[in-house]
Formats: C-alpha cells, sequence, structure tokens
C-alpha cells in the first residue's frame, strides 16, 4: 500500500474511534446541512481541527442559506427543542417537527468569513421536569480560495517599488502581510485597496531573482486527508532585477522619524560605503534629480565601519514616503546617489471618535459596561503606534482598518469592570485620552412597576389601555417596585428616573386634585452585575400611596369618580426618550337608589272587579324610591329602566267637580322605562306597575300603564 494511502488509513480509523464517543452523548442519531445543493452531515464529515470534532461545510458566499435537519434518537421523548439566537446567522424561521420524523430549521449565516467559534446551540427540553439541555454542534466552515498572478512585468530596478495586482475570489479570506517582508534579494508586502489585492516588490540585489509568495487563509480549505489546510498554494514567480541609472544606496532604517531630534542634531543610520563617497562632508538629499529639488534630508558622512558600511548623521527636513518614489543624494547640485526611504511624523493622537452598535460616530468618549465599541483614532504616524486600553478585550479582527492617520478597534468593555476612567496608551504612554465608563441609563418597559387598587397587584406594563373599573370603596391605590427585573444577565438598562402624574375628578369631570411625583429613582437589585455602581441616596426605597399625597383621600372619592394616572420616564435623563403610560382608575357602581317625583298622564288604569280595559286617566303625581342601573361597560351611563315603590296620587291635577273624576291616593310597585339621551331636560318616560288605593276597602287594587312627563334640572 502507497505511503499516502497507508496514512489516510489509518487518520480514518483514528477518526473512526472517536467519533462515536462525540456522538454518543448526543440527543441526535444525525444532524444534516443543507448548503446550496450540497448536503453535508455530521457523521460523514465531522474533523477535528483545534483539538475538537466540527462538522465541516463548504461555502462560497458570506451570507448562505442553509437547512439544518436533526434526527433525534428518540423523537417523543423530545418536549421543545429550539436554536438560540447568534451574531453569526439570522433565524429565517422556527424549529419544525416533522411529522415525528426528524426536526429542522433554516437560517441565514453572516460573514462566514470574518465569524468566529461558529456554533448551533440548541436548548432540549424532554418530557420530564428536568430543566432543558443543551446541545452544542461546533461548526467549520471551509471555502476554497484562489490568488493568480497573471502580470507577465517581470523587470525591477534596485530600490524601485512596483506594485502589482493579485487575482482572487475571495479578498476577505486572505490575510494582508501589511509589513515588509524580507526574502532572497526581493522584499514584498500586500495590501488592499478598493476592493484589489495588491503585492509590493522592493527589488534590493541584481540579478535573476525569485519570489516564493505563500499566503495565508482566514477560513481553510481541505485538504486530501481532510484537515483543515491556513496556506494557499505557492506562487512562484521569477523576476529580472536590473540595475538603476545611478547607484542605488541602501540606508538601513527604512523609516525615520521626523521630531526635534532627528531635525536637529540627526539620527544614526548606516549606508553602504562607495568609492565615491567622501567623508566628513555633508550630502543634499532631494526630491528630484533635476537642481531646484525640495530639500528632504541632509546626509552627513562620519566614518567607515569594518563591514563596508559608513556610519552617518542623517538629519530630516520634510515628509516622504517610499510609494512616492526615489529620493537623490547630491553634492550640491549634482546628483551622485539614489535612495528611498520614508520620514514620515511622530505618531500623535489628534482625535478620538466612539461608534456605538446602532449609532452614529461622535466625540463623547462615554461608554457602558458589557458593549462592543468600535473605536476611531485619528493623528499622524499611527501605522508606528501599538496601542493599549485599560481592562478592555480587543477583537479587531480587520487589519484593513489602520491606515497612517486613522486606526478602527473593535473592543469589549467588561461587564463587571471597576474602572471609571479607561486610559489609552501608545507603548506604555499616555496619549492623555480616555473613556469614561457610566453606567447604563436607558428607559425599560414599565414591567418593573405594579399598581394595586383592589385586592392584587397588576404589573403596569400589562395593563391594557381604556379605562380600569373598580367596584367598591377605594382604600388605597399604591405602587409597588421590583428592582431586581430592571438588569437581568447581561441585558442593562441602569437606574431608571420616573414621574408620576395624578388628576382626579368627580363624575361631571370637575377637577378635584391634581398632583405630580417627581424624582423617582429606582435603582437595579442586587442580581444586577453592576449593583454595586449603582448605589446613591437618591434611590427610592419602599412604596407609593396616593392617600400619603393627595388632599381629598381615595376612600372619601364619590360614585364615578375618576383617578387619571400617567407614569413616565424623564425625557430629560435618556436624551429625549422614555416610555410613557397612561391609566385611568374609574369608580363605578351598579346601581343608584333615589327618589323621583315625576308626573304620570294618561294613564290606563285598569281596577279590580271592574270589566274592560280601564280608564284613561288625568295628570297624576307619583312619588316613587327606585333604582337606577347602570350600563356594565360605559362610564355613568344608567340602563333605560327603573323599578321602584312609592305612591301615585291618581288624577291629582285634575280640578273638575264632576263626580265621574275618580281621585285616589295608592301606594304602588312601579317600573319605568326611560329615554337613553342624557343632554334632553324633558323625557316621556313609560310607567307600568300596580297598586292599592288607601282609601277603598273592598276591590282596592288596580293596575296602570301609560306614559309620564320628567322635568331635569
Amino acid at each position: 500500500m502507497p505511503s499516502e494511502k497507508r496514512i489516510l488509513f489509518l487518520f480514518l480509523l483514528w477518526l473512526g474511534s472517536l467519533l462515536p464517543g462525540y456522538a454518543q452523548n448526543s440527543a441526535f442519531n444525525e444532524v444534516v446541512l443543507k448548503v446550496d445543493t450540497t448536503v453535508y452531515s455530521r457523521s460523514q464529515n465531522t474533523i477535528y481541527a483545534n483539538g475538537e470534532p466540527q462538522m465541516a461545510f463548504t461555502y462560497d458566499n458570506d451570507d448562505e442559506i442553509a437547512e439544518v435537519n436533526l434526527y433525534a434518537k428518540n423523537m417523543a421523548a423530545i418536549y421543545n427543542l429550539s436554536l438560540a439566537n447568534s451574531a453569526d446567522y439570522n433565524l429565517l424561521d422556527s424549529v419544525v417537527n416533522v411529522n415525528d420524523q426528524y426536526f429542522k430549521v433554516k437560517v441565514k449565516f453572516k460573514n462566514l468569513t470574518t465569524s468566529q467559534f461558529l456554533n448551533f446551540t440548541f436548548s432540549i427540553q424532554d418530557t420530564t421536569a428536568a430543566p432543558p439541555r443543551v446541545e452544542v454542534i461546533k461548526l467549520l466552515p471551509v471555502t476554497n480560495t484562489t490568488v493568480q498572478f497573471t502580470s507577465n512585468d517581470t523587470d525591477l530596478y534596485v530600490g524601485e517599488e512596483k506594485t502589482f495586482e493579485l487575482t482572487t475570489n475571495n479578498l476577505k479570506n486572505i490575510r494582508l502581510q501589511t509589513d515588509w517582508v524580507k526574502s532572497d534579494g526581493l522584499d514584498y508586502r500586500l495590501s488592499e485597496s478598493n476592493g484589489t489585492l495588491r503585492l509590493h516588490i522592493m527589488p534590493n540585489a541584481l540579478g535573476s531573482k525569485i519570489l516564493n509568495l505563500q499566503l495565508q487563509t482566514n477560513k481553510p480549505t481541505l485538504n486530501k486527508y481532510q484537515k483543515p489546510q491556513y496556506h494557499l498554494p505557492v506562487i512562484q514567480k521569477t523576476f529580472t532585477v536590473k540595475a538603476s541609472r545611478l547607484k542605488f544606496i541602501n540606508i538601513d532604517k527604512k523609516e525615520i522619524t521626523s521630531d526635534e531630534v532627528a531635525r536637529t542634531k540627526g539620527v544614526e543610520v548606516m549606508i553602504e560605503n562607495n568609492w565615491a563617497i567622501n567623508l566628513q562632508k555633508t550630502y543634499r538629499i532631494e526630491d528630484q534629480e533635476q537642481p531646484g529639488g525640495v530639500l528632504i534630508a541632509e546626509l552627513f558622512t562620519r566614518n567607515t565601519v569594518t563591514n563596508n558600511r559608513v556610519l552617518c548623521w542623517l538629519r530630516v527636513y520634510n515628509y516622504h514616503r517610499i510609494s512616492e518614489g526615489y529620493l537623490y543624494i547630491k553634492d550640491g547640485d549634482q546628483t551622485k546617489f539614489i535612495t528611498n526611504f520614508s520620514i514620515t511624523p511622530n505618531t500623535t493622537v489628534k482625535n478620538i471618535l466612539v461608534l456605538h452598535e446602532g449609532g452614529d460616530w461622535t466625540n463623547n468618549l462615554t461608554v457602558n459596561p458589557g458593549e462592543i465599541i468600535n473605536l476611531r483614532i485619528e493623528g499622524e504616524g499611527l501605522h508606528k503606534a501599538r496601542f493599549q486600553f485599560d481592562d478592555l478585550t480587543d477583537i479587531t479582527s480587520d487589519s484593513s482598518l489602520r491606515t497612517e492617520t486613522a486606526r478602527v478597534y473593535k473592543l469589549e468593555v467588561p461587564l463587571n469592570i471597576k474602572r471609571k476612567r479607561i486610559g489609552i496608551y501608545n507603548r506604555a504612554i499616555n496619549t492623555n485620552f480616555a473613556l469614561t465608563v457610566r453606567e447604563y441609563q436607558r428607559p425599560r418597559t414599565f414591567d418593573f412597576i405594579s399598581i394595586n387598587y383592589g385586592d392584587q397587584s397588576r404589573v403596569v406594563a400589562a395593563v391594557v389601555d381604556g379605562p380600569l373599573f373598580h367596584d367598591r370603596v377605594l382604600k388605597d391605590v399604591v405602587f409597588s417596585f421590583n428592582p431586581s427585573i430592571i438588569d437581568r444577565d447581561a441585558t442593562l438598562y441602569g437606574r431608571q428616573y420616573l414621574d408620576i402624574d395624578i388628576r382626579v375628578t368627580n363624575s361631571r369631570n370637575d377637577l378635584i386634585d391634581q398632583r405630580r411625583i417627581e424624582d423617582i429613582v429606582i435603582c437595579p437589585g442586587e442580581n444586577s452585575p453592576r449593583y454595586a455602581f449603582y448605589g446613591g441616596k437618591d434611590c427610592t426605597l419602599g412604596d407609593i400611596s396616593l392617600n400619603n399625597i393627595l388632599g381629598r383621600k381615595t376612600y372619601d372619592l364619590d360614585e364615578w369618580s375618576r383617578i387619571e394616572i400617567t407614569i413616565r420616564h424623564d425625557k430629560d435623563k435618556y436624551g429625549g426618550e422614555g416610555i410613557v403610560k397612561k391609566m385611568d382608575l374609574v369608580l363605578r357602581r351598579r346601581t343608584k337608589f333615589d327618589i323621583d317625583v315625576s308626573f304620570p298622564a294618561g294613564l290606563l288604569v285598569k281596577k279590580q272587579g271592574e270589566s274592560g280595559y280601564g280608564d284613561l286617566g288625568g295628570i297624576s303625581m307619583a312619588m316613587i324610591a327606585q333604582m337606577s342601573f347602570y350600563h356594565p361597560e360605559k362610564i355613568a351611563r344608567y340602563r333605560p329602566y327603573k323599578v321602584g315603590a312609592g305612591f301615585l296620587a291618581l288624577n291629582a291635577f285634575n280640578f273638575s267637580s264632576s263626580p265621574d273624576v275618580d281621585r285616589d291616593i295608592g301606594a304602588v310597585i312601579i317600573g319605568a322605562i326611560y329615554p337613553t339621551t342624557r343632554d334632553s331636560k324633558l323625557t316621556f318616560p313609560l310607567y307600568l306597575g300596580g297598586g292599592y288605593f288607601i282609601s277603598k276597602k273592598t276591590d282596592p287594587w288596580f293596575y296602570f300603564l301609560g306614559p309620564g312627563i320628567r322635568v331635569r334640572f
């Protein structure tokens, strides 16, 4: 058996012995991932990377859509299965049980090339009362990345930087080598500009030179042994390095920092020795070969050293970049040699900006515990800086955001950070800039406030809009607070600043009392990871009772009085943001007892012992103690009927002397149907009832039906 096949066989044998142990404690017999038209399974595509099993799959786009199928060992034992949210993907639908055969869920990945520690985290709730079980399926995205060097220009000149474009199918997956890499006669580095990968080559020796360029990737590909491979195939290119028209003199320092010392005293450098170089002489270094160029620096030759080098003082006066072209070493106006090096300003931080999630760049250097921010440092010579931040975690992954004038970092503020001021340092030197840690101050929904106006408390956030009816005497209205709800786990809101407006009116909407409770500060409870930093004498403790505030006590309010309550965040504390909750507490009554005087007219009276339907009476007067009934879903609105008992003076206003006029007083039980209009002063109710004539000894019972007149004042 060939050696390569033997190695492959042994590897697969070893992998096969480990995979059963990996899946032994899993709730799933198989996990299948469908990406585009390709299907991957845990049993066939699990490999070992970074010392742990990971399920590998190939992708072409950063935002691939995938379907995940999970075949459980015991479908009946799983009561609920859910996939946790992640910053690496979006859930396109929820986990679905497909006919008790398998579970499926669809996701859309985000930035697969830059994502780290990609995995699916499933929460499995079985049919018992045991806590949910968490199962993590680690994923290894792999992609085929190609880089080609297609240029046929192979001529280089000593000391002259040349830039070539490289063709790649996935620029994001290439690790850029921004620093110069030294090789045999050719120095090179990589850069990215406008979505193009560039190769910079600086030759420093004559002849035919071979460049062996091996690039690294962020996401691997799999080799024939199914191992992750982060190195791309070596790109080999042969160049012909020619001598320039002038002798190129190498300086041992490729970059000089321009400061007061470099301008006056100079920087000690060494250059290659040449027979045309005179010692103890000052040479001008200009930016053009012709006379009259800009003075970039002066080179003073001091003495030779043993390695065929010349020790010199270099004084710099202007900035220069290697990419801007050659520098010319002149004796007076006569050009003697060419060279090239960079003269850059000293590292200076001029401005710092912060980008919060969902916001814009701001000069406000305030950050919150637990959040992830982008920090932009602007200035000069920043490519030479090495910035450190007190207690912050640097999670920056994109090196293309770092230039000579700007650097962008992605930083995580620890949830338990104890500092109030985060210093920013460059190589342990304070930049005089700092971030200020401020506790979260975000308005939270009112689920931490309860209102009690009867026998039980209600969460304010859950109280429905509309009137809240109370049928009994309102003993008090009490607001309670649950600080442990405000901050939970890593979701922080901070101190809650509240105002409560109270407006009390009677049944006619006349104002009885009006108060505002200000400066209510509810601090998060001891379960908050930032509890120790929320302390303060202004934190509101205990409940708030309206009877301790109102002049007219709640238990002294009349029926159909209303207490309008408005709870709002103090928007001055939240930059104009906040939540407002309005509640309308109404003292409802089901019935009302009153004495009513009305004037029935034209009553049809049926007397006991008489045949027929009775006679029509004249205008009578009734004084009734009656019960009125309120509509259960409307405020202070009567139902159209009343029931009562009292006295009826039949034909009380008939002053005729005719003996046919029957006047009498009877005790009656009466029901009335009233019009439901509220604004009418004059109404005509319909009466129905019966009674007992007080003056008659025989056949005193009678019944009546007819209209009446009712006047409201």
